[in-house]
């Protein structure tokens, strides 16, 4: 739906007109409180409460906001989906939050390869102008609102929110120290509401249909399910669906002949879900509950031909490589954990190898500046407590290909 005229035919923007000319933003912030609506883009904060649109100081005379379109999540791909499938639910999102805190001007920081997103968002918000939704005085209204489209470079960090204003500013992608928050002092040092693209579009909705009926919906989500399942993409379920029913309802199953053995539930940065665990609740408690987390919601789904030693180093070359090297625990310890599952995956391993990874792994677990080198040590240690006979049978053969 990337044309105006049959996004508006299905009610498009009345939540922003509604947001601009008849609602105050203490009722707008209401009903997004009252849906119980949280962060999509991994840390799953409550949108209206921590550190977001209640603690933007509302009466600060310059304010942005940034949305964090920066997908680099292995696994995770909804955002992209929602870009290139309603751009103009993102810019009505976009409008009704400038609205609320009293932001005149939006950064939308796109993923570099997110070329077909950044021409179809280019367009919305170009028809959008046309129709005097973007612009001076939306919607007839005393509110002004400019969007601007920004390509980030590609790298991973920048998807953490601070080292995402860095990269806007023109500088490297550091991530910065905390507090202050964004809230109080983000782009430019002013108040700055960042927030992920799933999120922002979830508020039109929720205007919509109401915070109560919204809830009664799941509330809905969407989850990136990859891996091996036969329809990997990306489905809307209600928020608490089980495991089980994504893999083998929305996502067609297993291939033929094959039986499931792992799933991360919310990305690579996640602890695994084993088969005894396919009917834990895909939500933020339920997970929390089982060990792991919700994060991004990207189900990344492993059967039993893969083997986990070669499904962790993988993951942890990709942290090694997208290391910022702001700090030592990540920079380092990414590199020794990538040097010891060569040496295992080259016929070189030594059984203590597996007590110097958890060592690692225990060294890099809080001392890191920011979430990146956190992520490494939740999904190694389990691979390491749960499928431990693998790492063993690799070492004890001692061959590239672990046979």
């Amino acid at each position: 739906m990337a044309q105006i005229e049959q996004y508006r035919a299905a009610g498009g923007y009345n939540a922003a007109r509604r947001a601009a000319t008849e609602l105050t933003p203490e009722q707008v912030i209401d009903m997004v409180a009252a849906s119980g609506l949280r962060g999509k883009g991994g840390a799953g904060f409550p949108t209206a409460q921590m550190q977001k649109w209640k603690f933007i100081p509302l009466e600060a005379p310059l304010k942005y906001i940034v949305v964090n379109g920066d997908e680099g999540e292995p696994g995770t791909f909804k955002d992209r989906t929602l870009i290139e499938g309603c751009p103009h639910l993102l810019v009505e999102g976009i409008l009704i939050a400038a609205v609320t805190i009293g932001a005149r001007k939006v950064y939308i920081y796109l993923r570099r390869e997110f070329y077909r997103g950044r021409r179809l968002l280019e367009s919305a918000i170009a028809q959008a102008r046309e129709a005097g939704f973007v612009g001076e005085r939306i919607f007839g209204s005393d509110h002004s609102v400019e969007i601007v489209v920004h390509s980030g470079a590609g790298a991973y960090i920048a998807g953490e929110e601070t080292a995402l204003l860095e990269s806007l500013e023109g500088r490297r992608a550091f991530p910065r120290q905390r507090p202050p928050f964004p809230a109080l002092a983000g782009l430019y040092g002013k108040p700055t509401l960042v927030q992920n693209v799933e999120t922002l579009c979830h508020v039109p909705v929720i205007l919509g249909l109401g915070p109560e009926r919204y809830r009664e919906l799941g509330p809905p989500a969407l989850f990136s399910v990859s891996g091996m399942v036969v329809r990997p993409g990306v489905y809307e379920a209600p928020l608490g669906v089980t495991l089980r029913s994504l893999i083998f309802e929305h996502a067609g199953g297993l291939r033929p002949g094959r039986r499931f053995k792992a799933a991360f539930p919310g990305g690579s940065s996640s602890v695994f879900l084993t088969e005894t665990e396919l009917d834990v609740r895909m939500d933020h408690e339920s997970l929390r509950q089982a060990g792991t987390m919700l994060g991004s919601a990207a189900v990344i789904v492993i059967d039993d031909s893969a083997d986990m030693v070669e499904v962790m180093a993988r993951a942890v070359e990709f942290y090694r490589d997208e290391s910022c090297g702001k700090c030592t625990p990540c920079r380092e310890g990414t590199v020794w954990i990538a040097q010891i599952f060569e040496r295992i995956l080259h016929g070189r391993g030594r059984i203590e190898d597996l007590a110097l990874l958890e060592s690692v792994a225990k060294g890099m677990t809080g001392t890191c500046f920011c979430p990146l080198g956190e992520s490494v040590p939740p999904g190694l240690v389990a691979s390491l407590r749960l499928f431990r006979d693998e790492y063993e049978r690799r070492i004890a053969v001692g061959t590239p290909d672990g046979r």
